[in-house]
């Protein structure tokens, strides 16, 4: 059996369903995780996953992300039961990077505003909005995480808008692209009009962004974060917003997930919010789910999947998988 904690594909869906028992969660809380992956062979990851969960799964085989980041499932305890997991790297990298562009755009023309004011009715108003409009062109923009969602953004700045990128990285290896310049973090803060953070979160990068550092942006800089909320400090954030050194930020992600109805970033109207979506159109939803369905079906005949996230467990995930009956 294979429990999905969300949608996927339909067409993938439809197609797996020739080939496994799928079901859908009824819920996406920890305890009803617990309870219906309780004879899954397989777990499509859409929603965080409790750590207990590994315990009270004897039939599971593996755990596969339905995208890349894999911050929703505790890898440590996966791996302590010999469970494989695995996720569909880069896919959406593309559409990642497309939002990012959009909410860079809306934040230079003052888009949102505009768009208020002309709901409200007041054309001149929306109209002088233009004048504390930007240009992307010429601007600078530093992209924290090189990987294939920094990389993407990297691409589409560069050529489609003449802009500067400032690319920061965990390797300190000469980079092979000369279009790009890569600085270590503190001296690339100061050269930003626009800070993207599109870092996996780790220990490392957890709170990456504070007072400190949002401090050496220039003033009227903007923030867009498509990475994981806490990379940034959200009370750091929101002091900088309320200041006006940040002009504006697009935020995608936050520390606390739905974001409260009492946060402070609900009422600004130059920050952007949408809910955790930046990966997500139909395009990047059927690359998901079909790199979802080959690893599936890889695991399904035996073998470890192409994205095993926990090489380190290769043994005891063999182990375990010997001792199961064929997934269904």
């Amino acid at each position: 059996m294979v429990l999905l904690t969300n949608p996927i594909d339909d067409a993938i869906r439809a197609d797996l369903a020739d080939d496994f028992d799928l079901r859908l969660a009824s819920a996406t809380d920890g305890m009803s995780l617990r309870r219906e992956a309780r004879e899954a062979s397989f777990v499509v990851v859409r929603a965080p996953l409790p750590p207990e969960l590994f315990a009270e799964t004897p039939r599971l085989r593996a755990v596969v992300r339905h995208g890349a980041g894999v911050d929703m499932i505790p890898v440590d305890a996966a791996s302590r039961h010999g469970v494989a997991v695995a996720n569909v790297p880069a896919v959406n990298a593309p559409s990642v990077a497309e939002y990012a562009i959009g909410q860079m755009l809306a934040l230079a023309r003052r888009l949102p505003q505009i768009n208020a004011a002309l709901h409200a009715g007041n054309w001149s108003h929306a109209r002088g909005y233009a004048d504390d409009a930007t240009d992307l062109s010429g601007k600078t923009v530093v992209i924290v995480g090189m990987g294939a969602v920094g990389q993407a953004l990297a691409r589409i700045c560069v050529a489609g808008f003449g802009m500067s990128v400032v690319g920061v990285r965990r390797t300190t290896t000469p980079a092979d692209d000369a279009v790009i310049r890569h600085l270590p973090l503190e001296h690339a803060l100061p050269l930003a009009d626009y800070l993207v953070l599109a870092c996996p979160l780790t220990e490392t990068t957890r709170g990456l962004i504070g007072a400190r550092q949002l401090a050496l942006l220039k003033p009227g800089a903007c923030l867009i974060n498509v990475a994981r909320g806490p990379v940034v400090c959200e009370t750091a954030l929101v002091a900088a917003l309320q200041s006006g050194r940040l002009a504006g930020a697009a935020l995608d992600v936050f520390a606390v997930q739905p974001l409260p109805e009492d946060s402070a970033l609900r009422l600004m109207p130059q920050v952007l919010l949408s809910p955790h979506l930046a990966g997500i159109t139909r395009e990047s939803m059927k690359r998901m789910s079909q790199g979802v369905a080959a690893q599936l079906r890889q695991m399904q005949a035996g073998h470890l999947p192409q994205h095993l996230v926990n090489p380190q467990a290769r043994a005891a995930i063999l182990a375990r998988w010997a001792s199961l009956e064929t997934p269904s």
